[in-house]
Parts: C-alpha cells; structure tokens; sequence
C-alpha cells in the first residue's frame, strides 16, 4: 500500500504543476493518476476482502469519476461530477453502517453540522446558475451526512483517521467551490488537492477494518 500512496502523492505534486502552468494534457495525466493511487491502495490494504471494503472501494471508485468529470470546464460534466461524489458519499454513509454506527451520535453531529452547512450554501447561493442550484444543495446535504456517519461510526469503534478523512474531505470541498464558483484561482487548488488526495488515502488505509 506504501508504494500507492506514493505514487498518489507523487502524481498530486506533478498535478499542482500542472495546475500553476494551466497545462490541460497534464492535468489529465496526473488527476486520474493520482486517483487510481488511491484505489490500488486500497485494494491492496484488502478491501476486496469483506463488504466493508468493497463498499469503501465503491466510494472510492465513484470519487475517482468524479475527478475525471471535474476535469473539463463543462457545466454538464460539472453536474455529472457533483451526482458521482454524491453517490461515492452514499457509498461511505452505507460502508460505515457496516461497520457500526451509533445513531444517537450521529443525528447529534448532524444537528451541528446543519450550522456550517447552512452557511456554506448561503455563501453559495448567489454564484450557483440555476441548473446547479438543486445538485450543490444536495450534495451539501449529503457530505455533512457523509461526516456523521463517519463520527457515528468511530462512536462505536474509534478510528481517528475515518473521522480525520471525513472532515478534510469536507473541507477540501469549500476550495473546489471556492474555485469553481467564487473566485477561481490557483491558490484554491494548492491546497484543496493535497488535502482531498490525503482523505482519500486515509479512507483507502481503513479499508480494511
């Protein structure tokens, strides 16, 4: 798995490269490169081996569409992005039901994270074309649901590193909006990436539980 993850980060850093020059062939290179380091890392801390990680792997599959659907300046794959990350979210939510999920903790840390939740999409709102509108106040919903569950779960068996996934994934994504629908820039990306590349790396070393 170290060998995966190496190449995950690797590829991430070949990416920022690519993203500071504009270069668009290199982008497509290193994204789904970066992405396919994930996935071969979790394969290999076992995934395949228990519904758990086969869940896990799903999540992780359609996380690595979305980065893909990400890629081009396009509205409709724009859409098509944000359903695959909502659906990969779906994913965790029922991997971590597996796993074991307290309830009262989870409804608990949902009921707090309505707040930032609620602020991320009023900040939002105003730069949203009307045929993201629906797809972004979903996919907010769904992530914040995505960290309960994953605070739900490690109520029952403590993993710091699920829970530490989760809240960066959920962080990393205020740059992708930040840079997609408020102030695109470089700098959103320079940070938003690695943290994103380094959720996915922890979900994938929990594969197996």
């Amino acid at each position: 798995m170290v060998a995966f993850a190496a190449l995950t980060l690797a590829a991430v850093a070949a990416l920022l490269v690519a993203e500071h020059r504009g270069s668009k062939s290199g982008i497509w290179i290193c994204k789904p490169l970066a992405s396919t380091g994930f996935l071969a890392a979790a394969i290999a801390a076992g995934a395949l081996a228990h519904p758990y990680g086969r869940i896990v792997l799903l999540a992780l599959g359609l996380c690595w569409l979305g980065d893909v659907l990400l890629i081009p300046d396009d509205e409709r794959a724009l859409g098509a992005g944000i359903s695959s990350f909502l659906a990969g979210h779906l994913a965790f939510v029922a991997a971590f039901a597996i796993r074991g999920i307290d309830m009262r903790g989870t409804i608990a840390a949902l009921a707090l994270l309505a707040t930032p939740a609620w602020v991320t999409l009023r900040w939002l709102r105003l730069h949203l074309s009307p045929s993201l509108r629906r797809p972004v106040v979903a996919y907010v919903g769904v992530i914040a649901t995505m960290v309960a569950a994953a605070i739900g779960t490690c109520a029952i068996r403590p993993d710091w590193t699920i829970l530490v996934a989760a809240l960066a994934f959920f962080v990393s994504d205020l740059s992708v909006a930040r840079d997609r629908f408020v102030a695109p820039a470089f700098a959103n990306r320079a940070w938003g990436l690695p943290l994103y590349y380094v959720a996915q790396l922890s979900f994938a070393a929990n594969a197996s539980p």
